[in-house]
């Protein structure tokens, strides 16, 4: 018999509770929440029960034992989606996701705003040297500002590894506010599909030998894990700045320390690590030309606010059977569309795109 009540849980918290206040408008669908640190009796029924599972995409928040993976998925046989908070899915393995006929979908694009923000802020910061003047000027006195001689954007080469969402609009901003030009690295992109988007197609190396400025803004796979590393830091340019707010571990952390410790590259915006949040004695926080956050980048009241609008619609579209615009495993679709079947009743519709 077709099951009528649909269930969604969580961990902790959602990105905004505009996501719970949307399906609440929904009386087929209930809705649990986990503690981070919920024991096994209290999670288990739970997730015996769950059809979807609205999961942190922070890996260093969310417990490891609610991380999605093969473990938490033999827990969970119901299961049929999982929603990442926001475009990252640390805390997923899509290879097991795939294997167990789970749709995994993020929110791709709905903070590409406050990120790219964030990027091109954190760009300026080190251009203007402001956030070295700041620390001088707290510390001591007598600062000698022509020292602290800064530089402009305006004209310059922009580095950008992945065109996506918040690489695209940051490749806007500062082409249209900077006149910058923007060389893109992203092998999923045609030099057509790259160029619309107002950029132009670069190999990686040849891009960090140009590039004054490197943005990373891909996501953090197998394929590019450690991709900045001793090698690809040796290629960038003495006055050129490294900027990350993607994810931690695309950059390896112990080759920028020798970067920057050697003055190889000028200094760096990261507001992604390897480990969340940095201990305040982490070695890349000794230097003045580095500019630090904690993984907060995304983390603005209208980007959390339009992330949990996303996910809500995206959810009840896919438990109501509609297409989804964000899957991130779409070859596990046949068998993803057979256990709903089989659960609700009804066939589903395949993903947009």
């Amino acid at each position: 018999m077709a099951v009528n009540t649909k269930r969604v849980f969580y961990v902790d918290r959602v990105a905004a509770t505009n996501f719970l206040d949307i399906l609440a408008t929904r009386e087929d669908i209930r809705v649990d929440r986990l503690e981070n640190d919920a024991a096994a009796p209290e999670a288990g029924p739970v997730l015996e029960a769950a059809h979807a599972f609205q999961i942190g995409s922070a890996r260093d928040e969310l417990d490891p034992g609610f991380h999605a993976h093969a473990g938490l998925l033999a827990r969970a046989p119901n299961l049929l989606v999982i929603s990442t908070n926001g475009a990252g899915y640390d805390t997923v393995d899509l290879d097991d996701c795939t294997k167990a006929g789970v749709l995994v979908v993020n929110q791709a694009g709905g903070n590409k705003e406050a990120v790219a923000e964030h990027a091109l802020a954190m760009m300026l910061c080190l251009a203007k040297r402001i956030i070295e003047t700041d620390r001088f000027m707290r510390r001591s006195d007598g600062i000698e500002r022509n020292a602290y001689m800064g530089t402009e954007l305006k004209d310059k080469t922009l580095g950008i590894i992945g065109l996506g969402h918040v690489g695209g609009r940051l490749a806007e901003l500062c082409r249209v506010l900077f006149n910058m030009r923007v060389l893109a690295c992203d092998p999923y992109l045609s030099a057509e599909q790259i160029a619309a988007k107002g950029a132009t197609k670069s190999g990686l190396d040849e891009m960090l030998t140009q590039a004054d400025y490197v943005s990373i803004n891909c996501p953090r796979t197998a394929e590019t894990l450690n991709l900045m590393n001793a090698r690809t830091f040796g290629l960038m340019q003495k006055h050129a700045y490294f900027v990350t707010t993607a994810r931690g571990g695309i950059h390896d952390e112990a080759a920028l320390y020798e970067a920057l410790r050697t003055q190889s590259i000028a200094g760096a915006g990261l507001d992604v690590w390897f480990k969340e949040p940095p201990p305040k004695d982490h070695p890349l926080m000794q230097f003045d030309n580095v500019l630090v956050s904690p993984h907060t980048a995304g983390v603005t009241r209208e980007s959390r606010a339009n992330i949990a609008r996303i996910a809500a619609e995206q959810m009840l579209d896919i438990l109501d059977g509609k297409p989804a615009s964000r899957v991130l495993n779409p070859q596990v679709w046949p068998t993803f569309a057979a256990r709903f079947e089989a659960t609700f009743g009804f066939a589903p519709s395949a993903p947009q795109g």
